[in-house]
């Protein structure tokens, strides 16, 4: 009786191969930031908590994969065109980050649509004395956790300050001069656990001057504004 072939040796060709595993594809930070935009507009409506919101904007800038950031999003809804509110396009944003640090913004000279600022244990310096406004409405979303940015605006503006602050507070400071009807607007929509916005209302005159100096005379008009 003839030979009979014996069980293939590990490495022979008869061996199948198990597939890779394809590796998780990687999140960018355009991604990471509309993710904590969207848990923003959640926390604004209530369906999660300022806790919540703490832990997963955490996690969004922790994770390395589209996967790990579409879990921070599954358990709530989409956000519907009626839900939000109706405009022609999507309003242009810009983001400023400051995670345990901070840093100062100045010479913004021109901004349209929105700006969103994340401050987790740390503060950011927003300089917009000398911005012009397209369109005559800025809007200013400020996620502070453990912090939270300064904002510095001519009182040549409207500004209407908004929103949650959890052991913490949001401010509005400076000069008492009320703008000229039809001013632009600038709108700070804030969500604050342990920290909170402060927005200084600064004499147009002031342009030129530092933050300090120019805040040094904004208190001599200060009237009555906590």
């Amino acid at each position: 009786m003839g030979d009979q072939p014996g069980p293939p040796e590990p490495g022979d060709s008869m061996t199948p191969v198990p597939p890779l595993a394809s590796p998780p594809v990687r999140a960018s930070d355009d991604e990471r930031h509309r993710v904590v935009e969207l848990l923003g507009e959640h926390a604004a409506a209530g369906r999660i908590t300022l806790a919540e919101l703490e832990e997963r904007v955490g996690r969004a800038y922790a994770t390395t994969s589209r996967a790990e950031l579409a879990e921070l999003t599954r358990d709530l809804p989409a956000l519907t065109e009626q839900a939000q509110p109706a405009t022609p396009r999507r309003k242009a944003s810009r983001w400023l980050v400051a995670i345990m640090g901070g840093s100062t913004h100045r010479n913004m000279r021109r901004l349209t649509g929105r700006v969103n600022i994340i401050s987790v244990m740390g503060s950011d310096d927003l300089d917009l004395r000398e911005v012009e406004i397209e369109g005559g409405e800025l809007e200013v979303n400020a996620i502070s956790l453990m912090g939270g940015p300064t904002i510095y605006v001519p009182d040549t503006v409207e500004v209407e300050l908004s929103g949650p602050a959890i052991m913490g507070g949001n401010d509005e400071r400076g000069s008492g001069r009320r703008p000229r009807p039809g001013a632009p607007v600038i709108r700070v929509r804030s969500f604050a656990l342990m920290g909170g916005v402060d927005v200084w209302r600064l004499p147009a005159e002031t342009r030129g001057l530092s933050l300090k100096a120019a805040r040094r005379s904004a208190k001599a008009l200060e009237r009555g504004i906590d």
